[in-house]
């Protein structure tokens, strides 16, 4: 079986470098591609069978996956609150501007709550009144 090893690489110059310290193996490249496949024949020259997943790093890059998963949460957040609120797929993917799809699978993660109509007085507007209007008579 082929162990999968995880492996960090940071730019330098103009290439990119690998360590994997657990089996002291180094490996370079101008493109992650040569950089993994390196490694990969660092851990062969051990006896290693391993296929490499390299996972650039720099500063900036920390600072966009953290923003990422910020936004992950937020979006998430939203698509509940709305779905709380009784909002429609529509108005949903119009608000957090995703699609129908990508709203579904997401309030498929946090189930929504039935029945959750809002109150009269929370809604103003013609089209909440013609609606009162048609239940009532």
């Amino acid at each position: 079986m082929i162990e999968v090893v995880e492996c960090e690489a940071a730019r330098r110059g103009n290439i990119w470098i690998a360590h994997l310290t657990q089996h002291g193996v180094f490996g370079c490249g101008r493109t992650l591609r040569a950089t993994r496949r390196s490694v990969e024949e660092g851990l062969a020259l051990l006896g290693i069978a391993a296929d490499v997943e390299l996972t650039p790093t720099s500063p900036e890059l920390v600072t966009l996956r953290d923003a990422e998963a910020q936004y992950a949460r937020a979006l998430q957040a939203a698509v509940e609150r709305l779905s709380r609120q009784g909002a429609t797929l529509g108005d949903t993917s119009k608000a957090t501007r995703l699609s129908v799809k990508r709203v579904k699978v997401l309030r498929g993660v946090a189930p929504a709550v039935a029945g959750n109509e809002p109150h009269p007085q929370e809604c103003s507007g013609a089209g909440h009144l013609a609606r009162q209007e048609v239940t009532h008579a």
